[in-house]
């Protein structure tokens, strides 16, 4: 039998494509998106208690690549993109169920058109993102002490140095700029690619970030409207 699972709510983000995202939550920090909650899963009893917890763990769909089926194995780019892995030893998009974890930091809870919106940061999601779930993070439960990472821990540390003209990040208001200096110095270009020459595109909020990467060194070009 088939089981069918309705989301509960979306996400409101800055994201409005995939590249940019940060690879994992919590790699940009002051990045902040909203869960906006569906009727009725909207209503204040829902989350009666949650203010208690810190962070949380949201189940989402990765919507944007459903229509790309699966893979058994993927290219993850913490290894450059050329070397293969299992998907299950992966947190690829393109699995057969296209469900996705991602852990937040709860900064408010408010009131929507609909009912319940939470605030939360380090969120790694896609504006519209389905999320089907939302559960608490237990610090004794969730953080194993001697856990392993096997290849992810490559480069786990590893951060752009950003230069931003003062007059183009100023274009940004303020409570987005933190947030974009961390996206881009957690590098978003494919680990595979090295290419100095090459001038990129990102959109973020309502603008379109361009800059190029030499050594390293990000360099932003330019913050336009989007």
């Amino acid at each position: 039998m088939d089981t069918v699972i309705t989301p509960i709510g979306y996400i409101r983000s800055d994201f409005q494509e995939k590249f940019g995202i940060p690879r994992q939550s919590g790699r940009a920090p002051s990045l902040t998106a909203r869960v906006a909650m569906l009727p009725p899963y909207a209503s204040e009893e829902a989350f009666r208690g949650i203010e208690g917890f810190s962070h949380l763990w949201l189940l989402f769909d990765f919507s944007a690549t459903r229509n790309e089926g699966w893979s058994p194995t993927v290219r993850p780019p913490r290894l450059g993109g050329n070397k293969r892995v299992g998907v299950f030893a992966s947190r690829s998009p393109f699995r057969p169920n296209h469900i996705g974890l991602s852990c937040v930091k709860l900064v408010g809870i408010e009131k929507g058109k609909d009912g319940v919106e939470l605030l939360v940061s380090g969120a790694d999601l896609l504006d519209g993102t389905p999320v089907f779930d939302i559960k608490p993070y237990l610090p004794l439960a969730d953080c194993i002490d001697g856990a392993t990472g096997g290849y992810a821990v490559q480069g786990e540390h590893h951060r752009l140095h950003v230069v931003c003209p003062r007059e183009l990040i100023e274009r940004l208001p303020q409570e987005k700029r933190a947030g974009l200096l961390e996206c881009l110095a957690d590098d978003p270009r494919p680990a595979y690619k090295n290419e100095p020459e090459r001038i990129y595109g990102m959109r973020f909020a309502d603008f379109q970030i361009r800059f190029f990467v030499d050594g390293e060194t990000l360099n932003v070009i330019s913050i336009d409207p989007a």
